[in-house]
């Protein structure tokens, strides 16, 4: 049964597989993090841990019982108890409630671990499937904005994050 675990360190190498096994797949939704997110990924995963450390991000993976990782549930921004939430999930994983448990979960984490009574998150408008996950973990819509090249990205708010 997947797991939700809080980024430590000795998560960089089923980390950097993770992304790398997926990247043209997020690479269809999102922009692509580029070649020196991958080369300098060793000081970039410290980089985050120090973040992580000093209370401004929470970061999350999801693994699987052999440690490979599934996916990633990010709070980022955190100030006035409120952060952004962010995730992606791995192709292979994708289409079996993954994403919404871990989101369900990470909800109840921020608020009773690290504080928060409220998150943020957008997707852009043609992705159905980050909407739907996002619907189904309690966020609601509270703006459409003119997104880079012409998109829309829906914006989201959940407060009550107790499970």
């Amino acid at each position: 049964m997947p797991e939700l675990q809080r980024l430590r360190s000795d998560h960089a190498p089923a980390l950097l597989a993770f992304e790398l096994e997926n990247r043209d797949y997020f690479a269809k939704s999102v922009p692509d993090r580029g070649d020196a997110y991958f080369a300098e990924f060793d000081a970039r995963h410290e980089a985050l841990l120090a973040e992580q450390a000093a209370g401004t991000c929470h970061f999350h993976v999801i693994v699987d019982g052999t440690g490979a990782v599934l996916g990633r549930v990010n709070l980022v921004d955190v100030a006035g108890g409120e952060a952004e939430l962010g995730y992606r999930i791995a192709e292979s994983a994708g289409g079996r409630g993954l994403a919404t448990r871990a989101v369900r979960q990470v909800c109840g984490v921020a608020a009773a671990e690290y504080g928060l009574t409220a998150l943020r998150a957008a997707t852009d408008a043609g992705n159905a499937g980050s909407r739907a996950v996002l619907a189904r973990a309690g966020f609601v819509v509270v703006s459409e904005v003119s997104g880079a090249g012409g998109g829309v990205e829906v914006r989201y708010r959940r407060e009550g994050l107790g499970l």
